[in-house]
């Protein structure tokens, strides 16, 4: 769904637009910024974005990325880890191979005593007394250099699992909307293209786009910092409205969508209402002052994936029915009706 302010255009046109007039260099983490530049209701974003005039460094864009899209540099940070983990296993390797020189230097000097005991003299008291020690000796060196070992070992190990535990929280971030604790556009892209990896699992499959109605009022009203509690307070209704195993993604503004399976086009509707009524009627109150900020409404548009032949298509005919319900009002729910012929799952 567009800014209702700029209908007709393409987000992602905008956003290649501006970056293109402002001399930034067209690499995915630029994408991002740039578009929650011209989307976001984070007033301190957009005003050190706005700051930086034409052709920012990437320095300038990557400082300003990682203050405020920290989930989309996490990568950054994956790989830093990822790095830290493979030199903690060549750490391993090293203690291994030393353990495994040790314990062959030991195996040798006990293969040179056991010659030494079949030679004729080993047999003298003061000879098996040397023998004796130097055995004693090596084993006490082997077994201190082996519990060394063994306890660096314990503790590279030890490390290794910080470090794995580091990593799956990078990766949880890095799908995560930090507003509303939603996936995020990320995350949504790839489940989206999903739905299309089996196409019988895609006749079962439904997508649903919402809208926060006249957002932009709220931000210019009351500020950013109830904006922002607005996109919160859609989202945990959005949450309490359906099950914990349906997908739930803000796309980005005030963006969502809802991902549906193993459900018919009557149900999808009906989810789409459902959560439209709880949001509807759930009020909204500045924390700082109680001041009652008016209700918060969605319009949703609902397509089921048989009704198109690939994920872009899909969201293309979802957004077409949002904006139907926009212009008939706005907080209602519209479906895609595809003509029967055109089934793009049913064509010969």
């Amino acid at each position: 769904m567009q800014s209702e302010n700029v209908e007709g255009i393409d987000p992602a046109t905008t956003v290649i637009t501006k970056m293109r007039e402002q001399g930034i260099s067209s690499l995915p983490r630029n994408y991002e910024l740039v578009y929650q530049f011209l989307n976001t209701s984070n007033a301190a974003l957009i005003r050190e974005f706005a700051a930086l005039g034409r052709r920012p460094t990437q320095e300038q864009l990557d400082s300003i990325g990682k203050k405020f899209l920290p989930h989309h540099h996490g990568i950054n940070t994956v790989d830093q880890t990822r790095a830290r983990i493979s030199d903690e296993m060549q750490a391993v390797i090293r203690l291994v191979m030393q353990d495994r020189t040790t314990l062959k230097k030991y195996s040798h000097l006990l293969g040179e005593t056991s010659s030494r005991l079949s030679e004729s003299n080993a047999t003298q008291p003061d000879a098996m007394a040397d023998l004796v020690r130097i055995i004693s000796s090596a084993t006490g060196d082997t077994i201190e250099k082996s519990g060394a070992a063994v306890h660096q070992m314990i503790e590279r190990a030890e490390e290794m699992a910080q470090l794995k535990s580091e990593l799956e929280e990078y990766k949880r971030l890095a799908t995560v909307d930090a507003i509303t604790r939603l996936s995020n556009r990320r995350a949504f892209d790839e489940r989206l293209s999903a739905i299309y990896d089996n196409k019988q699992d895609a006749m079962h499959q439904a997508l649903i786009l919402g809208d926060i109605d006249h957002f932009k009022t709220f931000n210019d009203t009351y500020g950013h910092q109830v904006g922002d509690r607005v996109l919160s307070v859609a989202a945990a209704m959005m949450q309490k409205s359906v099950s914990k195993d349906v997908f739930l993604a803000r796309t980005g503004g005030e963006e969502f969508a809802i991902i549906l399976h193993g459900i018919s086009l009557e149900d999808a509707t009906e989810t789409a209402e459902r959560v439209r009524l709880a949001v509807e009627a759930t009020p909204l109150k500045n924390q700082n002052d109680g001041v009652d900020c008016g209700r918060i409404t969605m319009s949703f548009g609902v397509c089921m994936a048989t009704d198109a032949a690939n994920a872009q298509e899909l969201y293309r005919k979802a957004d077409v029915a949002l904006y139907e319900a926009k212009d008939a009002g706005r907080n209602q729910v519209r479906t895609h009706i595809p003509k029967m012929l055109n089934w793009p799952f049913f064509k010969l």
